[in-house]
């Protein structure tokens, strides 16, 4: 089966969502779940809205997984973080929401999601989420990565 027959957005006009959108969000089949493999990404321009000030937050949001079945699609995912920009929510929320939102579509074996917000007030905030499917090593993976998240330098 080819991938364009399971993907709706890569390839055609670009629409941007003016609002929280995580129905854009598309997967595709994994061509090698029998292996156990890091798929990154980063997003250095990531910007939501302050809930309380409306004022924007900048941030770069690191998403790193080990697919199972399905992997995200880099389109969607681009507007699916740019749908961020109007939305109001905390940084810890964003970045929770954000994982919650790929657990869903993709079921992966092991994911984290890291915000490296800039500055407000004098204060960074980073924070850090993962998931490990429960009963596997993954769950052991994903205990062991937030008991030691803070080791790795930014």
């Amino acid at each position: 089966m080819e991938r364009k027959d399971e993907l709706t957005i890569l390839g055609r006009t670009t629409e941007y969502k003016q609002d929280y959108a995580p129905e854009v969000l598309e997967a595709f089949v994994n061509k090698h779940p029998e292996n156990d493999y890091w798929v990154r990404f980063n997003c250095p321009e990531f910007t939501s809205l302050c809930p309380i000030t409306g004022q924007p937050d900048f941030a770069e949001i690191r998403i790193s997984y080990i697919p199972d079945v399905k992997m995200v699609e880099s389109k969607s995912l681009k507007l699916y973080l740019f749908s961020f920009r109007n939305h109001g929510d905390f940084h810890e929320d964003c970045v929770n929401i954000i994982m919650k939102d790929l657990i869903k579509l993709m079921e992966p074996k092991y994911i984290e999601v890291t915000g490296f917000f800039t500055p407000r007030g004098g204060i960074s905030i980073y924070p850090y989420c993962n998931y490990g499917r429960p009963g596997t090593k993954y769950a052991e993976l994903a205990d062991y990565r937030l008991r030691n998240h803070d080791l790795v330098v930014r």
